[in-house]
């Protein structure tokens, strides 16, 4: 299972964290909404859970709960800067198709 980050995600990432002051990571998950079914959610982490599985790339530790591991596998983090719009952006092999607002995706 591999979870990976761009160094611009993971700058932006430790940057948030070091803001906030405290927190072991970065929780990555999905959860059942929007048209197509699944939506990317995105936290702060201040304790992992036994379920929880860590990766740790570029000095941030991403944390995934079981049940959106098999969903997240292979995905690539990145975060992006287009005009005056910011944000992470998830780049999900097992992605099969999104909705037009790119707000959720299916498998």
């Amino acid at each position: 299972m591999a979870i990976t980050i761009t160094e611009a995600a993971a700058q932006r990432a430790r940057s948030f964290l070091e803001q906030r002051g405290k927190g072991v990571g970065i929780r990555l998950g999905v959860k059942t909404t929007g048209c197509s079914g699944l939506a990317y959610v995105m936290e702060f982490v201040d304790e992992v859970d036994d379920t929880d599985t860590i990766i740790e790339d570029k000095g941030v530790n991403i944390v995934i709960d079981g049940k959106s591991l098999v969903y997240l596998d292979g995905t690539e983090i990145d975060f992006v800067k287009e005009g005056l719009n910011e944000g992470f952006e998830f780049r999900n092999p097992n992605a099969k198709g999104e909705c037009g607002c790119g707000e959720s995706f299916n498998v």
